[in-house]
């Protein structure tokens, strides 16, 4: 991929400056870029999560700049968390960024928890993103019924014991929801993948490869 260029500057934000981060590459054109959105802040979510990282990883393996940022009122990002309804703009700042920055590219959003919940909502919305990946999504509290007129190639990997997004309620919704789509149940695992983040990153670069633009 060339060299790799590791960027941490300040995106405007609504409710004040958000703390962000670059994964860019030598490539000037990319054929897609991405932006990942990280867990509930109040529970200690950060871009610096493990799922978040290793979804950024896998993701600019392929060659894709990556965003990550972090939600009003998190880490050095200004404002204060705002229950999931200023966090939707603060989706967009970032999405606004990565539009100025790669003209005419096609963005995939992804999201962990939370940052699935709030940022699935806005990339099924807006025409600049065209891959969606929601990686534990928090059924229990979280209404997705959005997704239900989506549609965007989704992808969806929960843990087969996941507290906060049981199978039945996953599976549930997904049967739901229109193509293109793909659900991966990672088995003996909660929340959070531990000891299964590879298996995750397979999955998604997997389906990368049948999903490329």
């Amino acid at each position: 991929m060339g060299d790799v260029f590791h960027r941490s500057f300040f995106l405007d934000g609504p409710a004040g400056s958000l703390e962000a981060l670059l994964w860019t590459v030598a490539a000037q054109e990319p054929e897609s870029v991405a932006l990942i959105c990280h867990p509930h802040p109040l529970f200690g979510g950060t871009m610096h999560n493990k799922v978040v990282y290793q979804a950024a990883k896998t993701l600019h393996g392929t060659g894709m700049p990556v965003l990550r940022f972090n939600f009003r009122g998190t880490g050095l990002s200004q404002g204060v968390h705002d229950g999931g309804r200023g966090e939707l703009a603060d989706v967009r700042v970032a999405l606004d960024y990565l539009a100025q920055e790669f003209p005419a590219v096609p963005i995939l959003l992804a999201g962990f928890s939370f940052g699935a919940c709030v940022g699935l909502s806005v990339g099924c919305q807006d025409s600049r993103v065209t891959r969606l990946i929601g990686l534990g999504i928090p059924l229990v509290r979280c209404d997705m019924a959005y997704l239900e007129a989506c549609m965007k190639p989704k992808l969806f990997i929960s843990g087969a014991n996941d507290e906060f997004g049981p199978r039945k309620k996953i599976e549930a919704l997904f049967a739901t929801l229109p193509e293109p789509k793909r659900l991966n149940i990672v088995e003996g695992v909660d929340h959070f993948f531990a000891g299964k983040l590879p298996e995750v990153g397979e999955e998604i670069a997997k389906w990368l490869s049948d999903n490329p633009r």
